[in-house]
């Protein structure tokens, strides 16, 4: 479930990786990743040594449904970020 959202298993896995990317099928802004990822980058800031990344919808109206696959997070979107936060 998404609320009340258990952390502390997030923060674990960063604080042993120092990355964190975020991945959600909502808009990029003001959805739960973007909560997500400020929680990450408040509780785990010290132990960060990436940004905090996130792979999401875009900030357009959502599309209709013949074209939502366009919109929506790819494997691909999803390893470049992977690749971009341990590269950095």
């Amino acid at each position: 479930t998404l609320s009340p959202l258990d952390m502390a298993p997030v923060y674990d896995s960063v604080r042993r990786t120092g990355r964190a990317v975020v991945v959600h099928e909502a808009h990029r802004s003001f959805g739960v990743g973007a909560e997500v990822a400020a929680a990450v980058a408040e509780h785990c800031f010290y132990s960060l040594e990436a940004p905090v990344l996130r792979v999401c919808g875009y900030d357009t109206p959502y599309p209709l449904s013949r074209i939502e696959h366009e919109w929506l997070p790819t494997v691909d979107r999803v390893l470049d970020a992977v690749d971009q936060a341990v590269a950095f």
